[in-house]
């Protein structure tokens, strides 16, 4: 059955939406209260695009937070348990931001633009409210706000050839999350290495949202000897490599994730005396085994997508929950990540992914599916 999404102004348009319009995006979702393409008419095609070519794709939805002023580095960690002590100007990090109980309610990258300005760019959820109630309550000299930025990223294993056509043949040398300011034919950005994939890729923040479509067109034409084409971040992908969505991973009903159940505890500091939110949760989170864990699964037939997070059972009894599952045609095989009981993640057998009145054998494989 198909269905249409209504374009209204209570979501935002990014600065690339007419130039997605006119290059024929199929389906739009909603992130970050933009619309952010789904796909372009061909989804199997753009994922073989991603995986063997170059592809590029509209994420201006990745809003940034950003936080200037004399107090802005103690705001960026009193948001995180991550160490940011040692982040140099220029240098990206991955950053669980957890609230008061623990739990884990978004994970941006961090950018450090100067000693008084960064960046979070923020998985879906209003988190510069957080941050600026945060900032108002400490009393502290510090502008919460959402700059105009516009990330587009250009993703895949020809990604490097198509952004050393338009910036030198230095960007090879970026390391991950790395980036600097700079500019194209006067159109200022962020050019940094990172983005929504584990194919390689580089993402385009730019600085001033009415020059969205020449910054589309420029890299269009780039790419064009690298038959580049429109995308959109891939599901299937990011199952396949492993990768956490907030969204999906740990926001569903009434469950939420401690940064311990999804893995990053070697990015939690507990031992310094910085200070952050949740440190007393956390730490007593610590001491404790962990309740739940993150699973990778291989699901028996061919079920159809539910769209939603389904029950995973073990000998009948619901024992967690499937958060996504895609068909790979690089394994073929549907594939699938949630989350299991700890006591139950490596010796649990009968698991099975109830999907409407279907019952589909499951058996656990590790994360990543393919390195």
């Amino acid at each position: 059955m198909a269905f249409s999404i209504g374009i209204g102004p209570n979501i935002r348009k990014s600065a690339y939406f007419d130039a997605t319009v006119r290059d024929g995006v199929k389906s739009f979702s909603v992130y970050n209260h933009m619309y952010i393409p789904a796909h372009f008419g061909d989804p199997e095609a753009e994922y073989d695009r991603l995986i063997s070519g170059v592809a590029m794709w509209d994420v201006a939805a990745q809003r940034q937070v950003q936080l200037s002023g004399p107090d802005a580095g103690k705001l960026a960690q009193y948001l995180t348990p991550r160490n940011l002590s040692g982040t140099k100007i220029g240098q990206g990090r991955y950053v669980p931001l957890c609230d008061h109980q623990g739990w884990v309610i978004n994970d941006p990258v961090l950018l450090k633009l100067s000693q008084d300005r960064y960046w979070l760019s923020v998985a879906d959820s209003d988190i510069h409210l957080w941050a600026a109630a945060l900032a108002a309550e400490k009393g502290w000299n510090v502008e919460v706000s959402e700059p105009d930025v516009s990330p587009l990223a250009i993703q895949g294993p020809k990604a490097a050839d198509v952004v050393a056509s338009l910036f030198g043949e230095q960007i090879r040398d970026y390391r991950y999350f790395g980036f600097e300011e700079t500019s194209l034919d006067g159109i200022p950005l962020v050019l940094a290495r990172s983005g929504w994939s584990k194919q390689g890729g580089y993402e385009l923040y730019l600085m001033d949202r009415s020059r969205g479509t020449e910054l589309w067109d420029k890299v269009k034409a780039a790419g064009a000897p690298y038959d580049i084409g429109p995308g959109a971040p891939n599901d299937v992908e990011r199952l396949e490599s492993g990768l956490i969505s907030y969204g999906a991973d740990m926001r569903w009903q009434n469950y939420r994730a401690t940064p311990f159940e999804m893995g990053f505890g070697g990015l939690i500091d507990l031992t310094s005396d910085i200070e952050f939110v949740g440190k007393a949760a956390l730490t007593a989170l610590a001491q404790q085994p962990n309740l739940r864990q993150r699973i990778g699964l291989v699901i028996e037939g061919n079920p159809a997508l539910p769209g939603h997070p389904v029950n995973l059972t073990c000998n009948g009894k619901n024992v967690g929950f499937v958060s996504e599952l895609a068909f790979s045609k690089r394994l073929g095989k549907t594939i699938a990540v949630g989350m299991i009981a700890s006591n139950l993640a490596d010796t649990a057998d009968t698991l099975a992914v109830h999907i409407g009145a279907k019952s589909y054998p499951a058996d656990r494989h590790m994360i990543p599916f393919i390195k």
